[in-house]
């Protein structure tokens, strides 16, 4: 498993990246033939020049430099354990990372003006036999994630800031539209992800040590294409296209594959309306849940969640049998964990 930890930085690399932009607009304007030696004259390291070209040279889709990073590949990047500390000669840096100590290598390390995004390869634990399943039940009002622990009976309710958080700045955006402030429009978007990824972040952890103290396996729904096929009245809309339940779900997959915990998906038909005390249907008012057959109450979400945890929906299957249905064999690489480390020069 590859995963990228962000790690902030000092060094001031403005001509580095100076240099490595100029670089790769020569790339994408005469792309044939073009070699390191053809771009010593600029005067950045060969190393991060070459990584430029390679990047840019070979992108046949590439028509115009955005923005540049100084990559720096595996052979140039030395690592002390003991210290945990990371020396990249070519840019003449040193620093000092917080992060997990046991990767199995460096893969490469990207800087830009503000950080460093040092992607390693994981090892994944060996996956342990689920004694249970716990079920996860996520929305995008009320609690972003209902957690049901079917071997304890608790029920878990996470995230519920999540919907205020996606209102406040749903009208901050708004009103800076109607104001024609796009830049600050455009940080303030930003701004709500960063919030966005970190709860997510607190919730998948939370739910993944959930899962490893039961020594139980993680269950959610298939929710692949709702937001193309789910009902929902005009004020609900929003809500639903705002939540990130993609990320969610990567983050537990992530996490849970380091830990040995088995993630399973299940159907999601009648998750909502079955009971999950005798399997009937039953009448579901908002946040209220109600069967008629043998007179359960329940809060709906933590109704939904049990009837996950024991699959009552229909035939469960495991992440990786889905991810494969994908086209993808690997999580994410786009797991970004913030890290406070200062680099440092030597």
């Amino acid at each position: 498993m590859i995963l990228t930890y962000k790690v902030r930085h000092d060094h001031d690399f403005s001509e580095e990246l100076r240099k490595a932009r100029t670089i790769a607009e020569i790339a994408v304007d005469s792309p044939v033939l073009l070699t390191t030696p053809a771009v010593k004259h600029i005067g950045l390291n060969s190393v991060i020049a070459n990584q430029v070209l390679r990047k840019y040279g070979r992108n046949k889709q590439a028509k115009k430099v955005h923005s540049v990073k100084l990559t720096v590949p595996s052979q140039g990047v030395q690592c002390d354990r003991k210290k945990r500390t990371m020396k990249i000669t070519s840019l003449r840096l040193e620093f000092a990372y917080g992060f997990r100590n046991d990767f199995a290598k460096v893969n490469q390390i990207e800087a830009d003006k503000r950080y460093l995004y040092v992607s390693v390869t994981m090892n994944d634990a060996e996956p342990f036999v689920p004694e249970g399943y716990i079920g996860i039940d996520v929305n995008a009002t009320g609690h972003a994630a209902v957690v049901a622990v079917l071997a304890t009976g608790k029920v878990l309710k996470l995230g519920k800031k999540a919907y205020y958080i996606h209102k406040k700045y749903r009208e901050m955006r708004r009103r800076l539209q109607r104001m024609g402030k796009y830049r600050k429009l455009k940080s303030v978007k930003n701004r709500e992800s960063m919030i966005v990824r970190e709860l997510n972040h607190q919730m998948s952890r939370k739910i993944v040590d959930t899962a490893l103290e039961h020594r139980c396996g993680i269950r959610l729904e298939d929710l692949h294409g709702i937001r193309g096929t789910a009902r929902t009245r005009s004020s609900f809309r929003y809500s639903l296209h705002s939540w990130s339940f993609c990320q969610l779900r990567q983050m537990i997959e992530y996490k849970a594959r380091l830990l040995g915990v088995e993630v399973e998906y299940i159907n999601p038909a009648y998750t909502s309306k079955a009971c999950s005390m005798c399997g009937s249907i039953g009448d579901r008012h908002r946040k209220e849940f109600r069967c008629p057959a043998c007179g359960h109450v329940d809060h709906a979400d933590a109704n939904a969640a049990f009837n996950i945890a024991k699959a009552l929906s229909g035939t469960s299957q495991s992440s990786a049998d889905r991810d494969a249905e994908d086209g993808s064999t690997d999580t994410p690489r786009g797991a970004m964990v913030m890290n406070a480390a200062n680099a440092r020069t030597p």
